[in-house]
């Protein structure tokens, strides 16, 4: 993994070797935006510019094995009794890592099945690395910590990290990977240098799929257009057409039966999408907002801002003129609500048909 591999961002890149050739390194520089943009390719990529020297280097870093590259990465406690680390979970990651470096948190949770798990950086990772940190790098020369989604730090954990970064051993790097910078600890965030990457454009993705999955350019373009910046969005249309397919039928399915007020037809819709997996269901919900907005921007007849597939599209011909000013605003808010009600383990039987009697109200607005 090169700077050279990464897609697009060509200014980011730029201002990380502009840093290298000016020697000018912050201590820790935290790489925040949109999900699916490629900022852990680019930390990644950074790492490998900061520690490789030699061919021994290029070889260790290949496996993403160098002995000067720490890892800290939300896990999950497998039993009750665990003090989990990074260093438990280090061969699921760079398996991961090695399929492509290009993912985001739902292939991590599917690969250390977690998928039903709330994973977080432990306090006992920041006492690990403070450990690891004591000692001499291994090679020599600089160490990198390299810290994915310190958004999701237990805050004791965020404090002693804290003072790791306040007071770096020598030739320490941090690179902090984040997607809610606002969520990290507000003196962590001041002690490092923010470097923000955009999403990507509809043509860098477009071109991204042309070129690595073969995919014919009019339909690279028009998932591009529906990623939305998140090149990880697009892949995951790309290989989960079928998961695709089952969302939008779930969503047709769910305004026809509110429309038509079948109670019991709904609590039954209900309990089929309770039956999913958490982070399928945080997907469906996610699906759902995405179609609601390009509903109602279907009504301006403006096709430049609608980012819908054919099939949508031809289903927003009859549904967008129920999505209008009065009620867009109160389902995006129900359906953030479901959002927030699933990833705290409210049940899901109640979370899906309490919304779907709400949208019988909402779609008559």
């Amino acid at each position: 993994m090169n700077l050279d591999n990464i897609i697009g961002q060509a200014s980011v890149k730029q201002r990380l070797m502009e840093m290298v050739s000016e020697n000018r390194i912050p201590h820790a520089l935290m790489l925040h935006g949109p999900k699916g943009n490629g900022k852990l390719p680019l930390a990644l990529a950074f790492a490998k510019v900061l520690l490789c020297k030699d061919s021994s280097d290029e070889a260790m870093l290949r496996g993403w094995a160098h002995p000067d590259l720490h890892f800290s990465l939300p896990v999950y406690k497998r039993k009750s009794t665990d003090n989990p680390i990074s260093d438990d979970f280090l061969p699921q990651w760079r398996e991961l890592l090695a399929s492509d470096v290009y993912f985001d948190i739902e292939d991590w949770l599917r690969i250390i099945k977690a998928e039903n798990q709330q994973i977080v950086h432990y306090v006992y990772e920041s006492d690990s690395l403070q450990q690891k940190l004591q000692l001499k790098a291994s090679r020599g020369g600089r160490r990198v910590v390299l810290v994915w989604l310190p958004e999701r730090m237990m805050v004791q954990a965020a404090n002693k990290l804290l003072k790791l970064i306040e007071e770096p051993p020598t030739e320490t790097y941090f690179i902090l990977v984040s997607e809610e910078p606002n969520k990290v600890l507000g003196t962590i965030q001041s002690r490092t240098q923010m470097l923000h990457v955009p999403a990507l454009t509809e043509q860098d993705i477009a071109q991204a799929l042309v070129a690595r999955h073969g995919v014919p350019l009019d339909e690279a373009n028009v998932m591009a257009r529906v990623a939305q910046g998140s090149y990880t969005a697009a892949v995951k249309r790309l290989e989960a057409g079928n998961e695709e397919k089952v969302f939008f039928e779930l969503f047709v399915r769910l305004m026809r039966l509110s429309y038509m007020r079948r109670i019991k037809e709904m609590r039954l819709w209900s309990e089929e999408v309770s039956e999913m997996g958490r982070e399928s269901q945080k997907r469906l919900l996610e699906y759902c907002q995405r179609l609601i907005r390009e509903n109602f921007m279907y009504n301006f007849c403006q096709k430049e801002l609608v980012y819908e597939t054919t099939e949508e599209a031809a289903f927003s011909t009859n549904f967008a003129r129920f999505v209008n000013e009065k009620n867009v605003i109160p389902i995006m808010e129900e359906l953030s609500l479901c959002q927030r009600d699933i990833e705290q383990n409210v049940n899901p039987r109640m979370v899906f048909f309490d919304f779907a009697l709400k949208m019988i109200v909402l779609l008559i607005q």
